[in-house]
Parts: C-alpha cells; sequence; structure tokens
C-alpha cells in the first residue's frame, strides 16, 4: 500500500479539485470536466503505450481521434435510402476496385524479385487503378451529395447503437496505424514524428471534404446516445419524484404551491443534466479501469519487460533475437487503436461530429503534455496526466478570473490596468499550460508519478 501513497494522494487532490468546481461552480460543470478527463485518460493511455513503453513518437494522434468519431457516424446514423439508391452501387465497387489495387500491388511484390520492371509494375496497376476509380466513384459522388444536402447529403450509416462505435472506431485507428507503420516505422525519431503529423492532416483533410461519406463541415449532429436524454427525463414521473425527495428538506420550506412547484421544475431540469452525466461518468469509467488492468497487466508481463528492453537498447534487443520491427508495429496498433476509442467516446459524449474541430493543438500536442506531465511509461501517472491538464486546460480562465479580481479589488472598473487583464483571461490558458509545463520539467522531469520498474 505505501508504494502506491503518492498514487492516492495524487488522485485524491485531482479528485478533491472536481468537487470544489461541484461545489463553487456548479455539478454539471464539474461532472462535464470529470467526463472530459476520462476520456483524455485513454487518449493518454494510447499515447503511453506507443511513447512510455515503446519510445515510439507518434504526432499522429489527432487522426486516430478523428477516426474514432468517423466510426461514430458510421455505426448509429440511420442509412440514406434515397443516396444509396442514386450511388451506393458504385461506391461498393469502389471499394472493390480498392481492394484489387491492394492485391495486384501485394502479389507483384511478393511474386517478382526486386527490379525496376517490378516498380514499374506496381506504379501502372496504381494509376491506372486509381483511374478507374476516380470515372466509377465521380458520378455516384455528385449524385449522393445532392440528395437533400442541407439534411443528408451523404451515405449515412448502420444505424445501430453508438456504443458499438468505440470498437468499430479501435479498429479503424488499428488499421490506419497497420498501413502508416509499414511505411513509416523504419524513420527515424524525427522523421516518424513529422511523418504521423502530416499523414493525420491527410486523414483530416480528407473527412472534412468527402462530404458523401461524412457530410464535411457540415457537421453531423443528433447521434443517438447510449444514455437517456433530459427531456424524457423531465416529464419522467419516477424522475420527478426522486428530486421531489432528494430536496424534500428545501421544498418543504416553501408554502406557496406556486413557488413549489417552480423550484421544483427548476430542480429537475439541474438534476436531468447532472443525471445524464452521471451516467456517461460510469460508462467511460468503465472504459478506464479496464484499459488500466489489462495495460498494468502488459506492462509487468513478459511481453511488457521485452517492450522496455527494446526501448531501451533495441540493439541489444535485436542481437538477444527479439523481432523489433514487428513489435514496434504491434505497439503501434495497440495505441493507435486505444486512442481511436477515446474518438468514439468523444462524439458520443458530444453528440455530434465535427470535423473542423480536429486541432493539432488539442488532439495531439495537449495529449502530449498530459503524458509527459504524469508520467510516461506508467499507466496511473498517464492517466493523472490526462486528468490534470484538463482539468487546468478547462479551469485557467475562471482561476485567472478570480485571481485577477482579487489583486485589482482596489482599482476601479475603468481602470486600464483592470480592463486590460481581464480581456486578456483567454489567454491566461497558454501561460498557465506553459509555466505548469516547464515547472513539471524543472522540478519532476519523469512527471508527477514517474515510471516504476519492477524486478521481478
Amino acid at each position: 500500500m505505501r508504494q502506491y501513497a503518492n498514487v492516492i494522494t495524487a488522485y485524491a487532490i485531482m479528485i478533491g479539485l472536481i468537487i470544489l468546481v461541484g461545489i463553487f461552480q456548479s455539478w454539471s460543470i464539474a461532472l462535464s470536466i470529470l467526463n472530459f478527463c476520462l476520456i483524455s485518460a485513454v487518449m493518454t493511455m494510447g499515447a503511453n503505450i506507443q511513447w512510455g513503453y515503446a519510445g515510439l513518437i507518434n504526432f499522429g494522434i489527432m487522426g486516430y481521434t478523428a477516426l474514432g468519431g468517423l466510426a461514430a457516424v458510421l455505426v448509429s446514423v440511420p442509412p440514406v435510402r434515397e443516396a444509396w439508391q442514386v450511388g451506393g452501387l458504385n461506391i461498393i465497387l469502389c471499394v472493390g476496385i480498392i481492394a484489387l489495387i491492394a492485391f495486384g500491388v501485394r502479389y507483384v511484390l511478393k511474386n517478382f524479385i526486386k527490379s525496376n520492371k517490378r516498380t514499374i509494375g506496381v506504379g501502372l496497376i496504381i494509376v491506372f487503378g486509381l483511374i478507374i476509380l476516380r470515372l466509377v466513384s465521380e458520378t455516384a459522388i455528385e449524385s449522393i451529395e445532392a440528395v437533400n444536402p442541407a439534411k443528408t447529403g451523404f451515405l449515412g450509416g448502420l444505424g445501430l447503437p453508438i456504443i458499438f462505435s468505440w470498437i468499430v472506431g479501435a479498429f479503424f485507428a488499428g488499421a490506419l496505424a497497420y498501413i502508416i507503420g509499414k511505411v513509416a516505422l523504419g524513420l527515424r525519431a524525427d522523421y516518424l514524428a513529422i511523418a504521423t503529423l502530416l499523414i493525420s492532416e491527410i486523414v483530416i483533410a480528407v473527412i472534412k471534404h468527402e462530404d458523401w461519406l461524412t457530410r464535411g463541415v457540415k457537421n453531423v449532429i443528433g447521434l443517438n446516445r447510449p444514455v437517456p436524454y433530459e427531456i424524457d427525463l423531465q416529464s419522467a414521473e419516477w424522475f420527478i419524484i426522486l428530486v421531489a425527495k432528494w430536496n424534500s428538506g428545501t421544498l418543504n420550506l416553501i408554502s406557496d404551491i406556486t413557488e413549489k412547484k417552480v423550484l421544483l421544475s427548476q430542480l429537475v431540469i439541474d438534476a436531468s443534466s447532472v443525471y445524464v452525466k452521471l451516467c456517461y461518468t460510469g460508462l467511460f469509467t468503465i472504459v478506464v479501469i479496464s484499459l488500466l488492468i489489462i495495460t498494468q497487466k502488459a506492462l509487468y508481463s513478459p511481453w511488457g519487460r521485452m517492450m522496455r528492453a527494446i526501448r531501451d537498447n533495441e540493439e541489444a534487443a535485436n542481437a538477444m533475437g527479439k523481432n523489433v520491427i514487428k513489435q514496434h508495429l504491434l505497439i503501434f496498433i495497440l495505441g493507435s487503436a486505444i486512442v481511436g476509442i477515446a474518438g468514439a467516446m468523444m462524439v458520443t459524449h458530444d453528440g455530434l461530429f465535427t470535423p473542423g474541430s480536429y486541432r493539432p493543438m488539442r488532439y495531439t500536442f495537449l495529449i502530449w503534455v498530459m503524458v509527459i506531465v504524469g508520467g510516461s511509461g506508467n499507466n496511473f501517472g498517464a492517466i493523472l496526466g490526462g486528468f490534470a491538464v484538463w482539468f487546468l486546460w478547462i479551469e485557467a480562465a475562471p482561476i485567472a478570473l478570480f485571481f485577477i479580481n482579487l489583486f485589482t479589488s482596489g482599482l476601479p472598473e475603468t481602470h486600464s490596468l483592470k480592463l486590460h487583464l481581464l480581456n486578456s483571461v483567454p489567454y491566461f490558458r497558454y501561460l498557465m499550460m506553459g509555466l505548469g509545463l516547464l515547472l513539471i520539467m524543472r522540478y519532476r522531469p519523469k512527471g508527477i508519478i514517474p515510471e516504476k520498474i519492477k524486478h521481478i
């Protein structure tokens, strides 16, 4: 128990801060922060598996997150029958053409020795395949995007419960990671970082501009939810009775029937928001705990020790007969798949898919800050980093506003310094993030909860 004392203390402080937000701001805000902390924790576990276990730099987290969000759309949105009628068959044909191109390239690479003829053959297969693909898809895409573009303009999805998209998002992200890993994992660390970042930008560009698949920048709204809707709860008799019993002390103080009904109505509205967020908290907590158990078992298994040995000295591990390339590819796929789960969870929570919102600052570099601050190579540290950095990212403005009002309380409201500081509140987020990262790097260079190696 003593060895986990610092972990328990750090998490207790974090939970205490979230409770303070509930007390001084609102419980709805506190639960929203907690839910996004849990989603961020899933992302940091994915990044930590790649960097903390194997030393792989992946700056493409944004792309895998977006693929998880795309999975939520393709799984949960009902199919648009009119769009399928005018172009669905051609789209299926295009998928077949892409598969034939892939199999053709693989066949040539596998059955012919390396030569100029083989290179020319692969090039011809790709070029002619893309030409045919363009001819088949162009008319179909135009027809699909013309079907009621204000509301649909895309093929839709499968109409299944959105929670299945969490698994599909993992498969999408893992498949992309396999392709990227086959091409880019042989690169030096800095080149790998650049390559993964650029590929993630390509993924975002495709999602934003292929309206037939995702509606592009028109966004997809009104996605199904795995939890009740607030409006349904507000009209449910059992929920109203529950809220009335929970707040019976406050309601009994009011004698006027009309005022009591108005207060009860407002309490039901507030409670419905809290109840829905609690449901999300329960679902996300199950995912985080499940992944934590799995990753902890993996970390201290023979496989985990092998990965750390590869991370620390690739040459020595290779000399011992370990297939470094194969293990790097495997862990690259696993980490990316976990990030894909987080992307689907985020879209599930928001109820909408907005391709234009995926930016490197939020979905790549902030996640890396979380891993570094929490402690790379330590799953508890990575999760704590997700909590701490996201909390500071959200609460930086309220904290800055509090201190500005405190230190300028003696100045008049129209004072130039006070006005300047109040107008600069949104930028304190970046200032506080930078200062926090500098302090961590100076006094805790291995993170708040650094990696611990168990000698077995």
